[in-house]
C-alpha cells in the first residue's frame, strides 16, 4: 500500500536480526518461502517500482546482504550423500532433526527463492544446491513412484534419492511442488523448460485422471488424491491454489483447456466458501458418497462435499485462486467472490488484537476461537484480497499482456530473471475484456 514510514521501520529492524541464533527448531521450507522469501521480495520492489519509498539505500541493500547471511546459517541442510536437504533443523547448532526422509513439496518448493538469490548475488551456490536437491523430482525413481505420468509420490529417501511410496495430491505435502514447476518456467523461459515440461505432464494428468464430480453435485469439479492408481475423494483448502495453477499455466502457454478447468476448480473451491453457515472453508473435506456421515447427508446432498475437518487456520487458498481468477478473465464475479470471503473472514476470525483460528466455519460465529494467528494471513490472505480490487501495476499477473513478476508460494512477488512470457490472449472471452 506504499506507505513509506512502514517501510522505514521494517527497514531498521531487518538489519538488525541475527539469524543464526534461535532458541527454536525451523523448517528450511517454512523459511525460505516467508523470511528469505520476503527479503528478497522487499529487495527487488524497493530497488526497482517501488525505489520512491526508498528513504534509506542502505537499508534495502541490508535486505540482499540479510539474505544472503539467512541462506548461508541454512545450507547445511544439504550437506547430504545426495544433496537432499533435511528440512528440521537447530540452526544454533548446526544439527538436523527428524528421520531419513524429506518431502516432495519440502524438498521442491526452495528452488524459486535459491535460485533467485544467486541471481542477485551472482553466487551460484544458492541455485546449485536447491536445483541439485530438484533434480530427483524431476527424474523420479523407481518408476513406481510415477503412477500417473509427471504425478509422484510424496516421501523421499536423503540418502538414496529414492521415492518411498506413490502416495500424491495437490494438496499439503505435495502442493507447491507442482505450483513451482510452471513458476520456474516463468522466471526463466530459457532455463526452466525442463521444469514446465513435467507441469504439463502432471496437469494432463490430473484432468484425465484424477479429475472428479461429486455424485450429489456433478456439476462440481475436485481433484482427487491417489494411492498408487487408486483414488481417494478427498482434498483440502490447501489444495485450492490449484485452479490458480491451472488458469497460470493455461495463460502462459496460451492452453484454453487448462484455462477453462482451472475455472471448474475455482468454481468448487467457491462452493467450499458458500455453502457453510460462516461462508468460510474449511480445512479439509471430502465427496466420498459412500462414506458420507449421516449427520451430514443433508449437506453433502446439498453442497457435494462434507466436513472431515472444519477448522479454518487462516487459510489463503480460495482467494489466491480467485485472484487468478480475475487477473485472467477480467470477471469482476471473482473480484465480489474475494470480496465475500473477506468479509466472512473478517467477520468470524477478527479479534480486539488482530485475527484469529476458528474450530468450525459450519457452526454459528465459528465455533470456538483457538488462537493461532498465522503470518500468510498477512502475507496472503490480505495481500491477494487487496490485490485483486487494486490498481493494474508491473507485478500484478498479467499486467499489460505479460509476468514481469511471479509469486511464491507465500505470494511475496520476484521480478523474472528471463524474457517475460507474452500472454497469449486465452482466458478473456468479449464480455470480460476491461
Amino acid at each position: 500500500m506504499q506507505i513509506p514510514e512502514i517501510v522505514d521501520e521494517i527497514l531498521d529492524y531487518i538489519p538488525t536480526i541475527n539469524f543464526a541464533n534461535t532458541t527454536t527448531d525451523v523448517s528450511l521450507f517454512e523459511t525460505t518461502i516467508r523470511y528469505l522469501a520476503g527479503m528478497l521480495s522487499g529487495y527487488d520492489l524497493l530497488k526497482g517500482p517501488l525505489s520512491n519509498l526508498n528513504s534509506n539505500a542502505t537499508n534495502v541493500d541490508a535486505l540482499l546482504a540479510q539474505s544472503t547471511n539467512l541462506a548461508n546459517v541454512l545450507k547445511f541442510a544439504f550437506n547430504t550423500p545426495t544433496g537432499i536437504p533435511y528440512n528440521g533443523l537447530n540452526v544454533t547448532n548446526q544439527t538436523t532433526i527428524g528421520g531419513a526422509t524429506n518431502g516432495l513439496a519440502g524438498m521442491g518448493t526452495l528452488v524459486l527463492e535459491w535460485t533467485h538469490l544467486s541471481d542477485l548475488t551472482g553466487d551460484s551456490q544458492y541455485a546449485n544446491l536447491s536445483q541439485k536437491a530438484e533434480s530427483y523430482l524431476l527424474n523420479p525413481q523407481p518408476a513406481s513412484s510415477e503412477p500417473f505420468p509427471g504425478l509422484v509420490g510424496s516421501n523421499i529417501d536423503i540418502d538414496t534419492g529414492m521415492f518411498l511410496d506413490a502416495r500424491g495430491a495437490w494438496t499439503g505435502g505435495t502442493d507447491s511442488f507442482y505450483e513451482y514447476l510452471i513458476k520456474m518456467y516463468i522466471y526463466d523461459p530459457s532455463r526452466f523448460g525442463s521444469y514446465k515440461d513435467r507441469w504439463v505432464l502432471a496437469a494432463d494428468s490430473s484432468i484425465a485422471n484424477l479429475s472428479s464430480h461429486p455424485s450429489s453435485r456433478l456439476d462440481l469439479t475436485f481433484l482427487a488424491d491417489y494411492n498408487g492408481t487408486n483414488l481417494i475423494y478427498e482434498s483440502q483448502h490447501l489444495a485450492c491454489f490449484d485452479g490458480g495453477n491451472f488458469l497460470l499455466g493455461g495463460q502462459v502457454l496460451g492452453r484454453q483447456d487448462y484455462i477453462d478447468f482451472g475455472l471448474a476448480l475455482v468454481n468448487g473451491c467457491h462452493e467450499t466458501y458458500a455453502s457453510t453457515a460462516t461462508h468460510i472453508g474449511p480445512e479439509s473435506f471430502a465427496w466420498d458418497d459412500s462414506a458420507v456421515p449421516s449427520e451430514q447427508t443433508a449437506f453433502y446432498n446439498a453442497s457435494g462435499f462434507y466436513l472431515t475437518n472444519p477448522a479454518y487456520i487462516l487459510r489463503p487458498e480460495v482467494i489466491e485462486s480467485y485472484y487468478y481468477a480475475y487477473r485472467i478473465t477480467r470477471n469482476a464475479t471473482y473480484q465480489d467472490w474475494a470480496w465475500d470471503a473477506f468479509v466472512a473472514i473478517n467477520a468470524t476470525t477478527r479479534t480486539e488484537s488482530g485475527f484469529s483460528s476458528i474450530s468450525n466455519v459450519n457452526a454459528a460465529d465459528g465455533g470456538t476461537k483457538t488462537d493461532l494467528q498465522e503470518s500468510f494471513l498477512f502475507a496472503e490472505v490480505l495481500k491477494y484480497s487487496y490485490l485483486i480490487h487494486a490498481p493494474d501495476d508491473v507485478w500484478q499477473v498479467e499486467h499489460d499482456g505479460v509476468n514481469s513478476w511471479v509469486f511464491n508460494t507465500e505470494a511475496h512477488p520476484f521480478k523474472v530473471t528471463g524474457m517475460p512470457i507474452r500472454a497469449s490472449g486465452a482466458g478473456r472471452g468479449p464480455s470480460e475484456g476491461d
